[in-house]
């Protein structure tokens, strides 16, 4: 049986990557799926319906354009890894957790240990926090397998 496994959170390291490589080094039957992690396509993902000139109604627009693909990837999926990075704040992820929370969903938070007291709501729902993609993989391997 293939299991979907979404990934979403952070952007800006390569943390899907090394878990899609383990995943595959592990023969696991996985499709992974994930928000649009292009940064500047991502944003103007509402500019085909006309480009608005205040950057709130922009974002505004394109954050439901690409509402279409989170909720309906995150509806489908068996299991979510959320990460939260250190470079930015990724409300965006805390919002798909809580989504995933809501429908029922498992998730695994991916975190560094220094921010344990910021998401101790998330990491409360979830069935598991991982700190690096390798546990990730060790934990997608154990459910799988």
């Amino acid at each position: 049986m293939q299991w979907q496994v979404y990934l979403s959170g952070e952007i800006h390291t390569d943390w899907r990557e090394q878990i899609i490589a383990g995943a595959k080094a592990n023969n696991l039957d996985i499709l992974f799926t994930s928000a649009n992690t292009h940064h500047e396509s991502s944003d103007a993902a509402g500019d085909v319906l006309g480009k608005p000139d205040d950057s709130f109604w922009r974002d505004h627009q394109s954050a439901k354009i690409n509402s279409l693909r989170i909720r309906t990837l995150i509806q489908k999926c068996d299991i979510a890894v959320i990460r939260f990075g250190d470079k930015y704040k990724q409300w965006n992820a805390a919002f798909d957790a809580g989504q995933c929370a809501a429908l029922g969903k498992p998730y695994i938070t991916l975190h560094e240990p220094d921010i344990v007291h910021a998401l101790k709501e998330v990491d409360g729902a979830a069935a598991g926090w991982a700190k690096s993609p390798e546990q990730v993989v060790e934990i997608l391997k154990y459910t799988l397998k």
